[in-house]
């Protein structure tokens, strides 16, 4: 199958490297010293449980570079850069091509969708921990790597035969593929994990290990997982899962240490996710009319402290 992969950081370059290693036909969109890292040298996927491997069977360019027709396009940039994506999918994908973007953020396929109605956006979500450790350099600290995606409620279902065989595909390449019957669950699911993760550990400044224990911060964690939960419920979602047990057990074999990408960023004084993380919950709540106190006292306290970009 040909992929193509727009966003070189830790999800793309995760996902650019196992289906490249799969054999698959692989472009990676890229920019930068980490774009011509990976032209002079391949890309290196460094990993904790199957070592360092240089992928090198796979294309690297920028997005005006690319000239091709691929499968599917895995969009993986930061929510504040969405934009680029759209302009790049009207500029250079067509009605053949699957789009499935694995932000963090919820919703961001329809939002999509309504701004590319002749192509065809699915939505999804990744289950990853990855960044660009040097130029040409993708670390994933931990094994767990998923991706879910699937039709919205009403959606006409083009190019199913190709959402079909992509399930497969992903699976040979070591990717836990799931093709779902109900995505807007699936993905809220994901965000009721990753959003109480980056927003608790911002806040508080804190790495996987306060997390892991008992107190405030492991607290705060489970506080924000309910409150997404109730504003699931109130948009009629009903979770198969206990969704706080599953975001400790999840934050529970994490590698000691690990941050989100939404820390780093902010960490780094630039753009971060905080916007569609923190803020967009506290817009749902207010839509859905559902208490969301601790999210709201967060995003009091990032207007207060960061700079928020998006």
């Amino acid at each position: 199958m040909k992929f193509c992969i727009f966003g070189a950081g830790g999800t793309g370059g995760v996902l650019a490297a196992y289906l490249a290693m799969a054999g698959n036909d692989v472009t990676l969109i890229a920019r930068g010293k980490h774009l011509e890292a990976i032209r002079e040298q391949g890309l290196t996927l460094h990993t904790n449980h199957r070592g360092t491997e240089v992928v090198k069977n796979l294309t690297a360019c920028t997005a005006a570079e690319y000239e091709d027709v691929p499968d599917v396009c895995f969009v993986c940039v930061k929510y504040y850069n969405i934009e680029d994506a759209i302009d790049f999918a009207r500029e250079k994908l067509g009605k053949d091509t699957l789009i499935v973007p694995v932000l963090n953020v919820f919703g961001t396929g329809g939002m999509m969708q309504e701004k590319l109605p002749e192509l065809t956006c699915l939505d999804g979500c990744i289950y990853v921990m990855g960044q660009i450790e040097a130029p040409g350099v993708i670390y994933q600290s931990d094994k767990m790597l998923r991706v879910i995606y699937g039709y919205r409620p009403g959606q006409e279902q083009k190019l199913l035969p190709i959402a079909q065989e992509l399930e497969k595909v992903l699976q040979a390449a070591e990717i836990r593929g799931h093709f779902s019957d109900n995505i807007i669950r699936d993905a809220l699911q994901k965000f009721a994990y990753v959003s109480p993760a980056g927003a608790a550990g911002a806040y508080f400044n804190v790495t996987s290990d306060k997390l892991q224990q008992e107190g405030p911060e492991r607290e705060m964690f489970a506080g924000l997982i309910r409150e997404v939960v109730a504003l699931g419920k109130a948009m009629g979602i009903a979770f198969e899962k206990d969704l706080v047990e599953t975001g400790l057990s999840i934050m529970d074999v994490l590698k000691p240490g690990s941050t989100t990408s939404m820390q780093r960023d902010i960490l780094r004084g630039g753009k971060s996710e905080f916007a569609g993380l923190v803020t967009r919950v506290v817009e749902l709540g207010e839509t859905y009319h559902v208490p969301v106190p601790l999210y709201q006292k967060i995003n009091e306290w990032g207007k207060e402290h960061l700079q928020l970009h998006g």
